[in-house]
């Protein structure tokens, strides 16, 4: 297995977080392209060849690219038609970048096969995923307010090119599944990994807590109510079983550590990726 950082998590932009990310010595960053400076309608060809120069320049690959829309993924079918054109667009950057993974949350997927939300999200899915697979990419979608059966009967319906972003945090977090026992289950499909940790203070429907974050972002509800994301080691993430799991399927893709709370960033993901090196 292989160690990457998400750019994002630094807070100094990307250029400064691929060259810390070097220096910490990772081996590649995952970087968000839904909006902002790395977005496939800002980018220029001599922008995107001055990024690689860097990359190759740091002996940095991209691990994925995050393309979350944010709002409420692909529950809502009048919306999806522009989301999907947006997916296509980050995929091609995938391409360019010789990444062939684009990560993203897709929403909350209902238990029910044949809820309306459930066939709406579905279809979006599958038309992403049948672009992905002709480009050699896959979208893989994040792991978060469903438990990893649904998950996976969500993913088996669809035609290809959809897989998993298998993130143990918002797992302990939100739904408490256990993330060793998903890895298992939804081994045939992670193709990207995340290393964070944290801890459910209260459990309750995820929905819940996904659609205040859907509606007015992480500041409309006051998480540390439900759950708190801690330096990695220091919350409920059995990471002895958890990659023991990952060893156990083959997995050998990228463990990306994501920190997205706290005021010491770089040091946080510093101490994190030395915990969690005694496990590889």
């Amino acid at each position: 297995m292989k160690l990457g950082v998400i750019t994002d998590c630094f807070k100094q932009g990307i250029k400064k977080g691929i060259k810390i990310a070097s220096k910490l010595g990772f081996e590649g960053v995952q970087i968000y392209a839904t909006s902002g400076e790395f977005s496939p309608e800002v980018l220029t060809e001599k922008q995107i060849a001055k990024y690689k120069k860097l990359l190759a320049k740091k002996k940095l690959v991209v691990s994925a690219l995050c393309g979350d829309m944010g709002g409420h993924g692909f529950e809502i079918e009048k919306d999806n038609a522009e989301r999907i054109e947006k997916t296509k667009k980050i995929i091609d950057l995938a391409v360019e970048f010789d990444t062939k993974v684009v990560t993203t949350h897709i929403g909350v997927i209902p238990d029910d096969e044949d809820h309306p939300r459930f066939i709406t999200m579905l279809n979006a899915l599958t038309a992403c995923g049948e672009y992905a697979k002709s480009k050699g990419v896959t979208l893989a979608i994040e792991t978060g307010p469903e438990t990893a059966p649904t998950l996976f009967k969500f993913v088996r319906r669809t035609k290809g090119g959809v897989g998993v972003n298998l993130d143990p945090a918002n797992f302990v977090m939100v739904t408490g599944q256990d993330p060793a026992e998903a890895v298992v289950l939804l081994k045939d499909y992670i193709v990207h990994t995340h290393v964070k940790d944290g801890k459910m203070l209260n459990k309750t429907d995820p929905k819940i807590i996904y659609d205040h974050f859907a509606d007015g972002g992480i500041e409309a509800l006051n998480v540390a109510d439900y759950f708190i994301e801690t330096p990695i080691g220091e919350g409920d993430v059995n990471w002895e079983k958890y990659i023991g799991a990952l060893k156990q399927i083959g997995y050998d893709g990228f463990l990306t550590v994501e920190r997205e709370a706290g005021n010491k960033p770089e040091q946080d993901i510093a101490c994190g990726v030395e915990f969690v090196k005694k496990y590889l």
